[in-house]
């Protein structure tokens, strides 16, 4: 509000709540819906249940919740990955102990099925007119087909069990460089304290002047408390 708007307000000329509608009016109509949307919410208003984050606005900065307290996030991140991370771990060490006692047992029956395959070729030698010494030859070696593919089907899975374990070694490197930008991030919030740390407490710092002399854009402004103020001074007259 400017001295001319004061004056006439003080005059009787101008009712207050008409002058605050009609500003208000005229302020949302002279500017677009683009504009509109486009403007920052001030930083006081902000709700911290109604904010979302977005790439296409610079400014409000988000509220100081813990949801969105950086450091606090990846604090939250690199120690619910590690956590994640060891449960992975302790599943495929389990998965791989399966793997390696299956192929312990498939090495014992293939020795079994060996045994039986030389038992039943020497049989068939000298009883060639013995069908069920043929019969159970061919089974025999049948059976150790199978186990072989079994068993390189074993082998391939602990393999890739030990791929998989050697990936996830990458995620220990980037909780590490997670780290790294933490105390990066929280030295430099350090060095900015001691560089604007000042000698006077703030509670015992005097209140900073609406206008000083030589300010262009407050020279003629009026707020809103200072009208309040006003108006009670009068009533108490």
């Amino acid at each position: 509000m400017t001295q001319e708007e004061l004056d006439a307000l003080m005059s009787g000329d101008i009712d207050l709540d008409e002058a605050y509608d009609e500003s208000e009016v005229a302020e949302v109509e002279e500017k677009s819906i683009d504009e509109v949307a486009e403007t920052p919410v001030p930083y006081h208003e902000t709700d911290p249940e109604k904010y979302r984050v977005s790439a296409m606005q610079s400014w409000p900065p988000p509220p100081p919740t813990d949801d969105n307290k950086m450091v606090h996030q990846l604090d939250d991140v690199t120690k619910e990955s590690e956590e994640k991370a060891t449960e992975i771990f302790d599943l495929i060490e389990g998965i791989s102990n399966d793997l390696g006692k299956g192929e312990k047992d498939v090495k014992i029956l293939r020795n079994i099925i060996t045994s039986n395959i030389e038992l039943f070729t020497t049989l068939s030698a000298k009883f060639p007119h013995v069908e069920a010494f043929a019969t159970q030859l061919e089974k025999n070696r049948d059976a150790q087909q199978n186990l072989e593919a079994i068993l390189e089907i074993l082998q391939n899975g602990g393999d890739t069990i030990m791929n998989i374990m050697d990936i996830m070694q990458y995620q220990d490197i980037h909780r590490q460089k997670i780290e790294r930008v933490i105390n990066v991030m929280r030295a430099l919030s350090t060095y900015m304290n001691h560089l604007f740390a000042g000698k006077i407490d703030d509670s015992k710092r005097v209140g900073s002047a609406v206008h000083i002399h030589g300010d262009t854009s407050t020279e003629d402004i009026v707020s809103s408390d200072d009208i309040e103020a006003l108006l009670a001074s009068f009533g108490q007259k």
